[in-house]
């Protein structure tokens, strides 16, 4: 199964931007729930993209990247409360989402371009 790099490179980076920020809203802004919440979801972006890169089936492919888009609209959501709670500052908010939404963009281009090249096989 054939799979863009940057989608992969792009999540990884990402995700260890997540990985980055946990500690310091623990332990700078003592925000423990949502921490998790994001940590979680914004890690899981690049798993199922990563195991979308051996996927059985077109289908398959489709349905992996699908994972990872919804993961990372959690992730923008859980962006969004951070910010709107004062646990992020407009400048880290800004490059985290344009970061997110770069991914999110290519997930759904390469989604709509694998089934429109019958992905549902």
């Amino acid at each position: 199964m054939t799979h863009d790099n940057i989608l992969y490179d792009l999540s990884k980076k990402f995700a260890l931007r997540v990985i980055k920020l946990y500690p310091f809203l623990c332990n700078e802004k003592s925000e423990f729930i949502i921490s998790k919440q994001i940590y979680r979801s914004g890690t899981s972006i690049g798993a199922n993209i990563a195991e979308s890169m051996n996927a059985q089936s077109k289908a398959d492919f489709v349905n992996k990247l699908s994972i990872s888009l919804k993961e990372a609209t959690e992730t923008k959501y859980w962006l969004e409360l951070l910010h709107e709670s004062d646990n992020l500052s407009s400048t880290q908010f800004d490059s985290l989402i344009n970061d997110l939404n770069i991914i999110i963009g290519t997930l759904v281009t390469t989604i709509k371009n694998t089934k429109r090249n019958g992905g549902n096989e």
